[in-house]
């Protein structure tokens, strides 16, 4: 049977899922295919492009055409739906953060530049609007990462009950950490504008 790229994405998410990202090897993958290690690098340059890959199938339910007017709307639209995606699969969140650091995720940097695109919006001039869309991406990442962990700890039965994911209101506490950098956003953006409109009047001065 010939092997597709597709098809390698489907069997490294599915060890991904049901093993964790510690085991997602080259050789691991193989296994699973009923290939050599060799016939992977036909579809992938190395285990990073792989992972780069896995991490956009992870992504793809947080791709939102979204009519939502509102910046503060869009990027808790973005926010919501990327925690929700990364959390539907075991260490979503640890192995889109490794992409993503390594420039490997095609849809991770489309998400800041929704991101960038809205603080924008907000009145954040460039390059600020790209700081402002990777802290809030970061906060989302870090968030996510370390509910998953909590996860797995609750799991192992080696948590506190104050410490449990299952005792406290995550999305409440992720709902109030993303809107205090929202709030952060405006505060720069009416700051940029409020810079600009004072410019503009020395200059006519």
């Amino acid at each position: 049977m010939q092997l597709h790229k597709p098809d390698v994405v489907d069997a490294a998410t599915a060890i991904l899922d049901n093993y964790g990202i510690a085991d997602l090897t080259m050789r691991r993958l193989a296994r699973e295919l009923n290939v050599s290690p060799g016939a992977l690098y036909w579809h992938f340059a190395n285990k990073q492009e792989l992972l780069g890959a896995v991490a956009d199938r992870i992504l793809q339910p947080a791709r939102t055409d979204s009519t939502t007017p509102s910046w503060p709307g869009r990027i808790h639209e973005i926010c919501v739906a990327l925690r929700d995606a990364l959390l539907s699969h075991t260490d979503g969140a640890e192995l889109v953060s490794s992409s993503f650091a390594a420039g490997q995720s095609k849809l991770a940097i489309e998400i800041v530049a929704q991101l960038a695109d809205a603080a924008q919006r907000a009145g954040v001039a460039s390059p600020d609007d790209e700081l402002a869309a990777r802290t809030v991406l970061y906060f989302v990442l870090g968030f996510t990462a370390d509910e998953q962990s909590r996860l797995q700890w609750d799991a192992a039965g080696a948590l506190a009950d104050e410490q449990s994911v299952l005792t406290r209101d995550t999305s409440r506490q992720f709902a109030f950490g993303l809107q205090l950098l929202v709030d952060g956003v405006a505060v720069r953006g009416a700051s940029t504008l409020s810079s600009g409109r004072d410019g503009r009047q020395r200059s006519e001065n």
